[in-house]
């Protein structure tokens, strides 16, 4: 394990992992190693730091509540003689001042500060932090004479980052890393690691390693060697340094935290201790110091550059925040790649989406299999399938009869997914293990959900590739007799396995997903609502639905992206220029108000369009029950203004598609809540009248008479943007469109004792009953 941090929290992906390994271990028969232990074990609970600093936690009054047990050792002051004593004890009021304010800094989650302590306290380098509602302190001493200065650092650490920027590839980038990383702290071997998915081994892409040690460069390591609480907390904090494997671990006292059972969090420690398990897998690998640098792509643990050291190394807080500073670079220069091959990727499609969009008609079918030269064109695959009204197509590629058994599966494997949604996996079998069967034909999917709901879809498939990959330990077998005994001992320097890795594919890139997004962008708002369920419409109505889906696309997309430009450059002008003068900075926000506006209103306007796309799936609905289930979403709007919900009378029932009724009577909810009077009592009901007429009565502001026309039209607003909780005027125009588009109407009266009543009706048709 390259750490053992844990947050709180339902194993992932990654914990189902360690559990099938954990099973297999069991059923071999070759070790009693329970390796749940390692799952389980509360490691940022380990009531422990690291013996070269110290910790103190004191309270919001200031008193000291925790102290490590090495305080005499460290701040002259034994943890009996601090307990219960106010911090400005030891620090003085100058010190707690220092600490308040490093606390109330913008600097994120933890903030660093110098103390020196009054007399002859010595001068120290403080961690401040918040956990389980305290304030920590983790004092480390600063040497005599400080080797580092990051200020003498910079010039160099800059040439260093402008060298990363002239890299074109990700595995130059990090090679460049490992090397800068890796002369600024001294350490003998520094890698760089990248998982496979969030949840799968990792790889050694990148490393710069002292004489003599044997090279980890293209070595591959088991998901089990990092635990799912190391990999949660990785993207928690950017480093972690452990400075000597036989450190003697200085405990916290006491114990747990007065007035609970439970030891202090120690999730944001620079200082804690480190777990039994890890301290073994450094020793085993001649490894006696270490420091990890997460390496992270949108909030998500991408990979880590790991430094190790074979004899114990201690690293100053200046040093660290290079490191980590270097981390959070590298991480943005790595997204940056990324972003750049995706854009590249999307420019490179636009020609061929343009194209293809030109083709598609009515039939989808028949639109993508005269164009699957273009898809093929778009995202490589070895067969492109449909999947429209739970009947399977092959457009393009293999045999059908070795294709349809497993495609059949793969339709069980897809999670639900919103219209234009993509899902991929290179590897079926790990979320179904019956896809193992099928995995020689169909390995892995990219799935593109062309309707919400409806299960219908385009996916390009690939087949297994058999991959040969060099692990640094068998990968069946992380858990083996080691000089310890049956623990989770890792490979020795000889011990590098070959395998063949089966079940997976090709994978997929970011670029791949990408283009399937801009493809469903294209198909789902110019050709879903042309399926085989609409051919009754006449051909005007498709004509105009046709221009309603090119303008709703052009607003998505050509609109959307020039306003992100406007929206970002502006605020790069902000950033970039010195001295700008009031007026021209308020000029610019003005800019950017104008242009998030503008996305806003774009946004109601596309989800206004398709309203009248796909066909409604009416069916018989409890109106109590679809109004409880509303007030899921409405309910806490409600409550803020203390408005009280009159329910309707349990079996009454109505005939409408349950989502669009839904997203009705949210609208209507929030309405009353936003358009509720100043004084009380606040009320609204909703009941139905007669067969098929639903009332939703409140006793708010009210419409004028000569305005309750006018505010079922897209963005009319009777009320200033801000007043009443702010909007664009959509809401009631969007219940007017899913009433009309359910054969009813919908017609606003002034309530009895003030206020609104939203009449809408949902017929039902004669052969509806």
């Amino acid at each position: 394990m390259h750490d053992e941090q844990r947050l709180p929290g339902t194993p992932n992906e990654l914990g189902a992992e360690w559990a099938r390994a954990a099973q297999a271990e069991a059923e071999a028969g070759t070790t009693s190693f329970d390796m749940t232990v390692c799952l389980t074990e509360p490691i940022h609970l380990l009531g422990g730091i690291q013996s070269y600093g110290a910790l103190l936690a004191a309270d919001d009054s200031g008193v000291v509540e925790v102290a490590s047990a090495n305080t005499a050792a460290v701040l002259g002051s034994a943890p009996e003689a601090l307990l219960g004593s106010p911090l400005e004890a030891l620090l003085g009021a100058e010190g707690v001042a220092t600490v308040r304010g490093t606390l109330d800094a913008p600097t994120g989650d933890r903030g660093l500060c110098s103390l020196a302590l009054p007399g002859s306290g010595g001068n120290f380098d403080v961690t401040v932090y918040r956990a389980d509602g305290r304030t920590v302190l983790e004092f480390e001493p600063r040497p005599v004479e400080t080797a580092f200065r990051f200020s003498q650092f910079y010039p160099h650490l800059r040439t260093s980052l402008t060298k990363l920027q002239h890299e074109r590839t990700v595995v130059d980038v990090c090679a460049s890393a490992v090397a800068e990383i890796r002369a600024l702290t001294g350490y003998d071997r520094v890698v760089a690691y990248r998982f496979e998915g969030q949840a799968g081994p990792g790889e050694v892409i990148a490393e710069s390693v002292s004489d003599g040690l044997e090279p980890w460069l293209g070595l591959w390591f088991p998901a089990t060697d990092i635990p799912p609480q190391a990999r949660r907390l990785y993207e928690r904090n950017w480093i972690r340094v452990i400075y000597d494997v036989d450190d003697e671990t200085a405990q916290v006292l006491p114990q747990v935290l007065p007035g609970t059972s439970a030891p202090l969090d120690l999730s944001d420690s620079t200082l804690r201790t480190v777990s039994s398990f890890h301290l073994e897998y450094l020793r085993n690998i001649g490894v006696a110091s270490s420091m990890s640098v997460s390496l992270l792509r949108s909030g998500s643990l991408w990979g880590l550059i790991a430094c190790h050291g074979v004899v114990p190394r201690r690293l100053d807080a200046e040093v660290r925040a290079a490191c980590e500073f270097f981390g959070v670079t590298l991480s943005l220069q790595l997204a940056a790649l990324e972003e750049a091959q995706t854009s590249q990727a999307r420019h490179d499609t636009r020609t061929a989406l343009s194209r293809l969009v030109t083709e598609l008609n009515t039939d989808i079918t028949q639109s993508v299999t005269t164009s699957v030269d273009l898809l093929r064109e778009l995202i490589d695959a070895d067969t492109v399938v449909l999947r429209l009204d739970g009947e399977t197509t092959i457009v393009s590629g293999r045999d059908e009869d070795l294709l349809l058994p497993g495609l059949e599966a793969l339709w069980d494997v897809v999670p639900d997914l919103a219209a234009g949604e993509v899902w991929s996996t290179d590897n079926l079998s790990a979320h179904d293990a019956s896809m193992a069967a099928h995995a020689e034909h169909l390995s892995g999917a990219l799935v593109l959900a062309l309707d919400s709901g409806s299960g219908d879809l385009i996916a390009w498939v690939r087949p297994e590739r058999r991959a040969s990959r060099t692990w640094a330990t068998d990968p069946n077998t992380p858990v083996r007799v080691g000089d310890h005994g049956e623990r989770l001992t890792p490979r020795g320097s000889s011990a590098v396995y070959r395998a063949v890795v089966r079940g997976r594919c090709v994978p997929w890139t970011s670029s791949d997903e990408a283009v399937a997004v801009e493809f469903g962008r294209a198909v789902t708002t110019m050709v879903l609502r042309h399926n085989a369920r609409l051919t009754t419409l006449n051909d005007e109505l498709r004509r105009a639905n046709d221009d309603l889906g090119t303008y709703a696309h052009v607003a998505a997309h050509e609109l959307k992206e020039p306003l992100r430009g406007i929206f970002n450059s502006t605020a790069f002008i902000r950033e970039d220029a010195e001295d700008l003068d009031d007026t021209t900075v308020r000029r610019l926000d003005t800019v950017q108000r104008l242009a998030q506006r503008m996305d806003e209103l774009i946004n109601s306007l596309l989800h206004f369009a398709q309203l009248g796309h796909g066909a409604l799936r009416r069916t018989e609905v409890d109106l109590r029950e679809a109004v409880e289930g509303a007030l899921v979403i409405a309910g806490p709007r409600l409550a803020e203004r203390e408005v009280s919900v009159d329910l309707p009378a349990a079996g009454q029932r109505v005939w409408a598609d349950p989502d669009r009724l839904s997203e009705v009577l949210v609208n209507l909810l929030v309405n009353a809540a936003k358009y509720a009077r100043e004084e009380h009592p606040r009320t609204v009901r909703v009941h139905l009248v007669g067969e098929d007429e639903v009332h939703v009565r409140d006793n708010g502001i009210g419409i004028p008479p000569e305005h309750r026309t006018e505010v079922l039209k897209l963005f009319r607003r009777l009320h200033k943007r801000d007043a009443h909780g702010g909007g664009h005027g959509a809401g009631l125009a969007i219940v007017n469109r899913i009433v009309e588009r359910h054969g009813g109407q919908v017609a606003l009266h002034a309530a009895p004792g003030g206020g609104t009543t939203v009449a809408f009706t949902l017929p039902r048709t004669a052969d509806q009953g």
